[in-house]
């Protein structure tokens, strides 16, 4: 009797992880924070027109910060690659040997024996040494490369979409039931958020669900709370 071969799942998800991280923690900023913000502007019992004023101005701000930490932050990861990768240049030019040992020491410890690991070594320093350094000495690919411009042209497009949800909110509910409407707007948001980030990425969706609801929340909840405190905008 012939059992039959499972399919072979050669499917991978961390080709993702650049655009991805980017995306999810936009969206979920411009839903979390422009849900608290508006949340807290209507607890301190102000007008629509100021609520609607205030959640477009953190809409804008938001979109334009995210944007400029994405790139500031990710640059400096790509500036610290570029000085990693000149220096294992250096290092290849001027002690080719050495760098031989210390790529060789790097197979043995991952389970080769010396003999092939010294094989390995001379062939993939002889096709690409700095490529080979990269990859298994830096933990640098072209998977994983930091790219700026990417992150941040992604976060502030995901952070103004998170954020218009709980604005069309404002705009459409009445104002009586204005802050539980965000509220289970935004949670709602945050949900299928999670459930698509976890998809995207290949992970349960059920614990993503979770995170993130559970900690937008908690913000509404604490905006909420000082907004009615001090019964002013904040």
């Amino acid at each position: 009797m012939n059992i039959p071969t499972p399919p072979h799942h050669d499917t991978h998800y961390v080709h993702r992880v650049g655009w991805l991280r980017a995306a999810v923690l936009g969206a979920n900023d411009g839903i979390v924070s422009t849900a608290s913000l508006i949340v807290g502007v209507a607890a301190s019992h102000a007008s629509r027109e100021t609520i609607l004023l205030s959640g477009v101005a953190a809409l804008v701000a938001g979109a334009m910060s995210m944007a400029a930490g994405e790139y500031v932050s990710v640059s400096s990861q790509s500036d610290t690659e570029r000085a990693d990768l000149a220096k294992e240049r250096r290092a290849i030019a001027t002690q080719p040997d050495e760098e031989r040992r210390e790529l060789t020491d790097i197979y043995v410890g991952r389970g080769l024996d010396p003999d092939l690991a010294r094989k390995v070594a001379d062939q993939l320093m002889a096709l690409d040494a700095l490529g080979a350094h990269a990859r298994d000495e830096l933990g640098i690919s072209d998977i994983a490369t930091a790219r700026p411009i990417q992150a941040a042209f992604t976060s502030a497009l995901t952070f103004s979409t998170g954020a218009a949800a709980p604005l069309a909110v404002v705009a459409f509910a009445s104002t009586a039931i204005l802050v539980p409407a965000v509220a289970v707007a935004s949670l709602l948001c945050l949900a299928l958020l999670g459930y698509l980030g976890a998809r995207a990425g290949g992970a349960p969706a059920g614990r993503a669900i979770v995170r993130v609801t559970l900690w937008g929340a908690f913000a509404m909840a604490i905006t909420a709370g000082v907004g009615r405190l001090f019964g002013a905008v904040i």
